[in-house]
């Protein structure tokens, strides 16, 4: 098995687990590891990554750390705001969506050194480990894929830092008890789970937020902004003109102020069971009610309805790794062909935890104040056209009422 591997890509944080794979990974496959850290927003350092995997003996030449921000919200992000997704109902997809964007990455890293495997940190338990690989095998797929925590023997945190202990790896003092609840972040959300969370009737204690304030003591004045729209993605935040990043950042910032976003979920994992998690998501939540805003005035009933139809499997896809099918990319294309219309400007009210659509604008609008009007219409809508309208959509009610009678 060893002599296959001649150079692996290790998706690397730079962190305990992913530490402790690389220095496995040269042991057990006798291999060069090449490293892999993406800037996706998460908020941290990532440069202390890169002295650490040179420390623990990668060439300088195979350390890739990638800003990846830009990329990460205008080809992943706001294609599936689009969409409107949300996983059982509830869920804004942050982790799944940020999988195939790392998988790509390590793929394209994979063929830029010759290397013959990719490797992952993601456990045999959760949803990671099936999105990274479906990503892999549809880029590549021929490539071996090296998953250590479904080969391994360390079993437990308290093995991971003996391993580490016995082989110089730095152990951060936050690591050495035990972690009260694991977390992924990037841009778009902070995800949280295990320990202290593992008991689904217990409240997620305050300290487990990062990104939002608790929306008790979020201010007592709410605040309104703006948000304008072109074919179906933000470009704008009170008349200012943003890239894609820039504008979910900003958004994030408003989120954060107003304690907007938080989700406490028991959701169903691809894998077969239940799990517990705790989400924050500010900007994306302010984002993707706005495009709803926009959406209402722009869409056509028929296109509207059916897209509420598609939504939820295409939250299902995403949320089981299946980006790269072609089922996912039909039902983009049917998707971003429904946005060619949804431009304009939707005002919003952020205030202790809600956010509120309270105005919408745009030269595209299907509203007809002259339609709806309550008062004299001057023969815009003949009220009298509605009574063949009822009598024939009662038809067959009437029918069956008839015969069961």
């Amino acid at each position: 098995m060893t002599d296959q591997i001649n150079r692996v890509v290790l998706a690397y944080s730079g962190g305990l687990d992913t530490s402790v794979i690389l220095k496995w990974l040269q042991q057990t496959y006798n291999c060069e590891v090449v490293t892999f850290t993406a800037d996706l927003g998460q908020g941290e350092e990532l440069e202390p990554a890169r002295a650490k995997a040179e420390m623990m003996g990668v060439k300088p030449e195979h350390i890739f750390v990638d800003d990846l921000r830009e990329e990460f919200v205008r080809d992943y992000v706001f294609p599936m705001m689009r969409s409107n997704a949300l996983y059982e109902g509830l869920y804004l997809l942050g982790t799944s969506i940020a999988r195939p964007l790392i998988a790509k990455r390590q793929i394209e890293i994979a063929k830029l050194v010759g290397a013959d495997a990719v490797s992952h940190g993601a456990t045999g338990k959760g949803n990671d480990q099936v999105r990274f690989e479906l990503g892999y095998y549809a880029l590549s797929p021929d490539i071996k894929v090296i998953a250590p925590w479904r080969e391994w023997d360390l079993t437990s945190r308290t093995k991971l830092i003996e391993f580490a202990e016995q082989h110089q790896i730095p152990v951060s003092k936050d690591k050495r008890g035990e972690s009260p609840f694991s977390t992924d972040a990037n841009m778009l959300h902070t995800s949280s789970e295990g320990k202290v969370l593992e008991n689904p009737w217990d409240e997620v204690p305050d300290y487990v937020y990062s990104r939002t304030v608790n929306p008790e003591d979020a201010p007592d004045a709410p605040e309104y902004i703006t948000i304008d729209f072109e074919r179906g993605d933000g470009v704008a935040i009170n008349g200012e003109g943003m890239s894609p990043a820039t504008l979910l950042s900003t958004l994030n910032d408003y989120g954060r102020r107003h304690g907007i976003g938080r989700l406490d979920l028991v959701e169903n994992r691809f894998v077969g069971m239940k799990s517990r998690g705790m989400y924050e998501t500010p900007g994306g939540t302010i984002y993707q009610l706005a495009h709803r805003g926009i959406e209402q005035l722009t869409l056509d009933r028929g296109a509207a309805h059916l897209k509420d139809e598609l939504a939820p499997r295409y939250a299902e896809l995403l949320y089981n790794g299946f980006w790269f099918s072609p089922e996912r990319e039909m039902l983009q294309a049917a998707i971003n062909h429904s946005q060619e219309k949804v431009s304009g400007t939707v005002r919003l009210k952020l205030y202790k935890g809600g956010v509120y659509v309270v105005g919408r604008k745009s030269p595209n609008s299907l509203y007809s104040e002259k339609v709806v009007t309550f008062e004299d219409d001057q023969g815009a809508y003949d009220q009298r056209d509605a009574e063949g309208f009822i009598k024939l959509n009662a038809l067959r009610l009437r029918l069956l009422a008839k015969r069961d009678r």
